[in-house]
């Protein structure tokens, strides 16, 4: 499982033109599903998500979670995260997970994140065309790959 991960001041996500998720201060995750991903790599990004040291502390440095300052996380699915152009100029997706086990996962860290957060977790819409606005705060941002990759 791959996650792109931004500390934002916002970030919203539109399908069609309806907002499907927003945030303030917080992360916008990318998120990506690979074919052979278990929930092992669901729990473990979204353990890791909730957990990652980097929002500013008082001294400004990066020291703190979501968690630690009660921010927010929207989530957008990205199976673009495994295109693979190492030939040609064209992505191929073959590593990326199907729809069906891709969405159950996907839904899986959502679930995971909420119940860690106290609180639902926005989203944009799986496997639709999103239209992604966010105002990179640092800027910070990080890949992150769960340990089976």
């Amino acid at each position: 499982m791959r996650a792109l991960v931004q500390r934002v001041s916002s970030a919203r996500v539109e399908v069609s033109g309806r907002v499907t998720g927003a945030i303030g201060p917080g992360l916008l995750v990318l998120l990506g599903v690979h074919q052979d991903d278990t929930d092992a790599d669901a729990r473990w990004i979204a353990h890791k998500l909730l957990n990652l040291r980097v929002l500013p502390d008082a001294a400004g440095k990066m020291n703190e979670s979501v968690l630690d300052q009660q921010q927010e996380i929207l989530v957008v699915s990205q199976f673009t995260l495994y295109g693979d152009v190492r030939r040609g100029f064209r992505p191929a997706f073959t590593e990326a997970a199907g729809p069906e086990s891709g969405r159950d996962l996907y839904e899986q860290v959502i679930t995971l994140l909420a119940e860690g957060l106290g609180h639902p977790v926005p989203t944009g819409e799986f496997g639709a065309m999103m239209q992604v606005h966010l105002v990179n705060d640092g800027p910070v941002t990080l890949m992150l790959e769960s340990p089976a990759r």
